[in-house]
């Protein structure tokens, strides 16, 4: 993965080339057709998501209000940092072109990436208090 597509996006705003150099081979690259469901609420997975290309919607839990993603955004960051859980469904609602960082990549990693890391946390806490 060239670093700066993923340099790109605001979630990578404050972070050093040092760290992106680490991020970028843990990253993969993902095609969804419009319609296919991303993610779902409650399942267990801790991927985060970064929107390159194309426009999908969350769906929070009953009651909550729907919130657009589209190009720039970033989705997964509470499950990957806090609870395990997805927090919300999002549906593609056109074909869209993902960045995706793994659990499992993101704990090999994390160490190395700390500002990353604090950029997650900070965008989580700024989502988990709307």
């Amino acid at each position: 993965m060239d670093t700066s597509r993923i340099a790109a996006f605001p979630a990578f705003a404050d972070v050093p080339a040092a760290e992106l150099e680490v991020l970028a081979p843990a990253i993969s690259e993902l095609e969804v057709e419009a319609g296919a469901r991303i993610v779902t609420l409650d399942d267990y997975d801790t991927a985060i998501y970064f929107v390159e290309h194309g426009e999908a919607e969350a769906v929070p839990e009953a009651g909550e209000a729907k919130r657009a993603v589209g190009p720039g955004d970033t989705f997964g960051e509470i499950a990957l940092l806090v609870t395990g859980r997805r927090t919300a469904t999002v549906v593609a609602q056109t074909p869209m072109r993902l960045l995706s960082l793994s659990g499992k990549d993101f704990k090999r990693i994390q160490a190395q990436v700390p500002l990353f890391e604090g950029s997650l946390r900070r965008l989580g806490r700024a989502r988990a208090g709307r």
